[in-house]
């Protein structure tokens, strides 16, 4: 099939009109057969996105709950960006590196700069880091992002590199998978072409076949991790949602692999952007209603949830199956040196430290996981996805974020997260139930107390 086919406005007008006439009844009846692990259609998902009866709501998220534990457990994977760039050539309305954006201070990174800022970020706890390039080729182009990538690896004990970058032919692609990323990520922003054409009058990005199809050309270039999302407020977002649900079904039906993560941010105020106002308000109730659609109709996906949320709010959505989040983040280039407000894309709302967040999740019950093996393991594509969609991910996973974690209270913890961090790792040891497994996991739990870094199942 045709990407640029791929999603037909009508009929997903038609779908969300279907929604809106399923009963009480049928309604439970969806969420309860979610309840398998197996997702839903197109048209359940419509009928869950319609639901503003708090009963309802409740029984979702608990279903969304269930679904994230038997899949994912309780752990919670940290990371951070690192922006190498704020130059660029769109012109994307609600964004503050848009190009008409003239107060913004300008800043592309040196390889030697990257190096630094990512000393920065290991120095916070992390191990994993999403690196975004601005858009604009005369600055941040493949060369750009290979070096970057390359000196980051070389000099820094970051152990996984995701990129968020610009749309890229074949022939980058194929270089980004030989410098040995991890997930390679690009957000739609939204899905309803007139939108779209709206929000990015001018640049590179005002193609929307272009990158809608970046995903496939990375699929070509042997590519096989891969994040999607959109910009939730710029259109309705149960359109956004089912739109982004029918691309994850595509990449899943046509290559076997589908989104090894969706990320969920909301539109942001940003340094000089062109928006005075959000086009279509994304409430939090509408927020926790959209993580819990997405865990159930994509259970093996992991959820992004970023630093733009408030510090509550993204400790209450960590119990509604987001899976994935940043921590003391930065989003200007040299943010975490020298931070800069007047370089940065959008503001942040969540400033608490790494250490911080790492402490509220524990006392949540979450297990928080630095790991990085499954990139290292060659557990991508469709290796993970056969793991996850059955529920077998966790038995890899659970051991080695215990692992990780034990590196992090060792070395980054404050004392009183250590304390905390000791008596998870105890409990989470006690959920292991293949005895061999347990067994190697406190020896080389020992082995990480007497110096060793690294070590994975």
């Amino acid at each position: 099939m045709d990407t640029t086919k791929i999603i037909n406005e009508k009929e997903i007008m038609e779908l969300l009109e279907k929604g809106k006439k399923y009963s009480k009844n049928e309604i439970l009846n969806i969420i309860e057969k979610s309840r398998d692990c197996f997702g839903i259609t197109f048209e359940e998902a419509a009928a869950l996105l319609q639901i503003e009866d708090d009963e309802l709501l409740e029984k979702m998220f608990d279903a969304a709950r269930y679904i994230k534990e038997k899949i994912y457990g309780n752990r919670i994977v940290v990371f951070a960006p690192l922006y190498t760039s704020n130059e660029c050539t769109n012109n994307c309305l609600y964004c503050g590196f848009r190009s008409a954006n003239k107060e913004l201070h300008r800043r592309t990174l040196s390889a030697d700069e990257v190096v630094k800022e990512a000393k920065a970020i290991e120095a916070q706890g992390h191990k994993r880091i999403l690196m975004v390039c601005g858009e604009d080729e005369r600055k941040t182009d493949i060369e750009h992002i290979v070096n970057s990538v390359k000196a980051v690896y070389e000099n820094v004990d970051i152990r996984r590199i995701n990129v968020n970058s610009a749309p890229m032919t074949v022939e980058d692609f194929k270089k980004l998978k030989k410098v040995g990323i991890g997930t390679y990520q690009i957000f739609q922003e939204t899905y309803h072409r007139e939108t779209y054409k709206k929000m990015h009058p001018s640049g590179s990005k005002s193609d929307y076949d272009w990158r809608l199809t970046a995903l496939d050309r990375a699929f070509e270039a042997g590519i096989d991790d891969l994040g999607i999302g959109v910009l939730l407020g710029l259109y309705d977002y149960k359109f956004d949602v089912l739109a982004t649900l029918i691309h994850s079904d595509y990449l899943d039906n046509k290559y076997h692999v589908g989104p090894h993560t969706i990320s969920i941010p909301r539109l942001r105020p940003a340094f000089n952007s062109a928006l005075s106002e959000v086009p279509y308000p994304v409430s939090d109730h509408d927020l926790k209603k959209i993580v819990a659609v997405y865990r159930i109709a994509v259970p093996y996906t992991g959820i992004i949830l970023s630093t733009r949320e408030s510090a509550k709010l993204r400790d209450e959505l960590l119990e509604l199956g987001v899976s994935q989040i940043s921590a003391g983040s930065k989003t200007n280039p040299g943010g975490y040196e020298e931070d800069d407000s007047e370089a940065t894309q959008f503001e942040t709302s969540d400033e608490r430290s790494v250490d911080e967040v790492i402490r509220v999740a524990v006392n949540q019950g979450h297990l928080p996981s630095f790991c990085t093996a499954c990139y290292r393991a060659k557990r991508t594509g469709e290796a993970f996805m056969e793991l996850a969609k059955d529920a077998h991910i966790h038995e890899f996973c659970h051991p080695n974020a215990i692992l990780t974690f034990k590196e992090y209270l060792l070395d980054h913890a404050s004392t009183q997260t250590k304390d905390e961090g000791e008596k998870l790792i105890e409990r989470e040891l006690n959920k292991i139930v293949d005895r061999k497994i347990k067994d190697e996991t406190i020896q080389r739990l020992e082995r990480i107390e007497k110096g060793e870094r690294d070590l994975y199942f």
